[in-house]
């Protein structure tokens, strides 16, 4: 069966994610205490003691779920025999969940991942004033509806379409006042739903040119290999092999819309059937569940998770 493998964005992170990996499997432990290595200073602690609201600043909860999923993967290699280049068509993430698809394809180290990671998130969340920027969900309207509305709402503040997660679930980023007004047009419009999301910045819009400018300095530092596997690029819902074109897409990222219901369309035309999730919590099965019925959806996030995993893949085929 094709399967893709796909990586959680911001938003997945909780208090305790990936601890009974770590637990169960050396494979995990050697993940997460790479990481805390490359960051110098113990992620893992804050991953799994809190306070919640430390793991959930950016700059913690972008290469903590990059950690978690990594871990996850390694311990799939170790005790499932996993060999991506053999068993993924494709791999892909969502938002920072890109950089997690692109170190499980062996494009970037652990180590430079979680730099990466922090820097991105410190970037991202310097870029814009607190305060200044807002995020929204519009639910109920399709992508090329909530492009206009983000286009009405703008006047002469920044308001765009930030995230196509699914069909009538579309995230808008930009000033507050134009995200507010946002919010309002869409319902005026017939949004079953439009609300303000918790974020600390206004994530993939032109207000974190700032941000796309520290990576392309950050990414310039880095060894980028070609994936083992294609990796669908969030901007692009395509994949892409190239590291030059990989890194000029990470940094187009930063601003660009992430384009996750095309991504999903895209591999579901290329004939995948299964999606497994590695890492933090179930939001992409959720997702995928909407855009593709007739993908199967499995996660692997904890040693109950590898063992469903390994109890498939043994099961004799229907």
């Amino acid at each position: 069966m094709s399967t893709a493998f796909i990586f959680p964005g911001q938003g997945s992170q909780a208090v305790g994610m990936g601890k009974a990996l770590a637990e169960t499997y050396a494979a995990a432990r050697e993940v997460f205490a790479e990481v805390d290595a490359a960051l110098g200073e113990h992620l893992t602690r804050i991953m799994w003691e809190g306070p919640a609201e430390e793991l959930t600043l950016t700059a913690n909860a972008q290469p903590a779920l990059m950690a978690t999923s990594l871990a996850a993967l390694r311990v799939l290699e170790a005790e499932a025999g996993l060999v991506l280049s053999r068993d993924a068509a494709f791999v892909a993430g969502h938002s920072l969940g890109e950089y997690s698809a692109l170190a499980a394809a062996g494009t970037l180290s652990i180590s430079d991942a979680a730099r990466l990671l922090r820097i991105r998130g410190r970037a991202m969340q310097d870029a814009v004033p607190a305060g200044a920027g807002a995020m929204a969900a519009l639910l109920g309207l399709d992508y090329e509806q909530a492009v206009a509305v983000a286009a009405e709402a703008a006047e002469d503040d920044v308001c765009e379409a930030a995230n196509d997660n699914a069909g009538g679930q579309v995230v808008v980023s930009g000033h507050l006042k134009a995200v507010e007004r946002a919010i309002e047009i869409a319902k005026a419009k017939g949004a079953s739903r439009a609300i303000l999301l918790p974020v600390s910045a206004p994530f993939h819009c032109r207000l974190m040119e700032p941000a796309a400018e520290a990576m392309a300095a950050a990414l310039a530092e880095v060894t980028v290999n070609a994936p083992c596997v294609p990796v669908v690029a969030n901007v692009r819902a395509s994949p892409v092999t190239d590291p030059v074109e990989i890194v000029r897409l990470l940094v187009e990222q930063v601003t660009g819309t992430v384009r996750w219901r095309e991504s999903v369309v895209y591999m579901a035309g290329a004939g995948v059937r299964r999606t497994v999730e590695v890492g933090a919590g179930k939001v992409l099965s959720g997702l995928v569940r909407r855009i593709a019925k007739d993908i199967q959806v499995a996660a692997v996030g904890t040693p109950e998770d590898v063992a469903a995993f390994i109890a498939a893949k043994a099961a004799p085929a229907a």
